[in-house]
């Protein structure tokens, strides 16, 4: 642990927040004189006072301990670079555009890898008026489901969430130059790559 680049890292939480070294200092139970000397680089914090510092400042203690918040690069709202990413303990659906670690129930979660649409999940599109009536003919039993269907164009997401007692078809306004992704739950992430 460079403790240097910790106290650095403090000390920008730390302005970021708005606080005062005796702020923190109270929020942790120690002297504000620990926070000037960590800010120097003259120490470190105590392993027991890393949840603390986590909680107080909103970052993860590995993010404490390297003394870097590691800040993804923009990139300019591309949604091209979309990732989908499901807990699988509580099936809970995330999505970023960005570098992003996810975790849920405790444990990192990877992000989903499409694979192109097969026989057996097969993405149709129909155009009614001004919509898609988009299906897919999948079981949706309790066990092996069609949890999602997202679309997504060069500005947004439309992402519908199903659920086992009912078919797995969607009606969505029409979007040009996008792609259609529906998650499986026993067999993964589907995409027809042109809409």
């Amino acid at each position: 642990m460079d403790c240097t680049k910790v106290g650095r890292l403090i000390l920008t939480l730390r302005t970021e927040k708005e606080m005062t070294q005796k702020e923190v200092a109270d929020a942790l139970n120690i002297s504000d004189k620990t926070i000037s000397k960590w800010e120097r680089g003259l120490g470190c914090p105590d392993v027991s006072l890393l949840e603390d510092l986590s909680n107080l400042f909103g970052v993860k203690i590995e993010n404490i301990l390297t003394g870097d918040l590691n800040p993804s690069l923009p990139n300019v709202g591309n949604m091209k670079h979309i990732k989908f990413y499901v807990c699988s303990n509580c099936a809970n659906v995330m999505n970023s555009t960005g570098q992003l670690e996810v975790s849920c129930c405790g444990r990192k979660i990877e992000p989903l890898v499409a694979r192109p649409e097969d026989e057996a999940h097969e993405l149709k599109i129909e155009e009614i008026e001004n919509d898609y009536y988009i299906t897919i003919q999948h079981e949706m039993s309790k066990d092996h489901y069609i949890s999602f269907l997202a679309c997504v164009s060069f500005d947004r997401v439309l992402f519908v969430k199903l659920y086992p007692e009912q078919n797995a078809e969607i009606r969505i306004p029409r979007i040009t130059r996008g792609k259609l992704f529906a998650y499986c739950t026993r067999d993964g992430l589907w995409v027809k790559e042109k809409i």
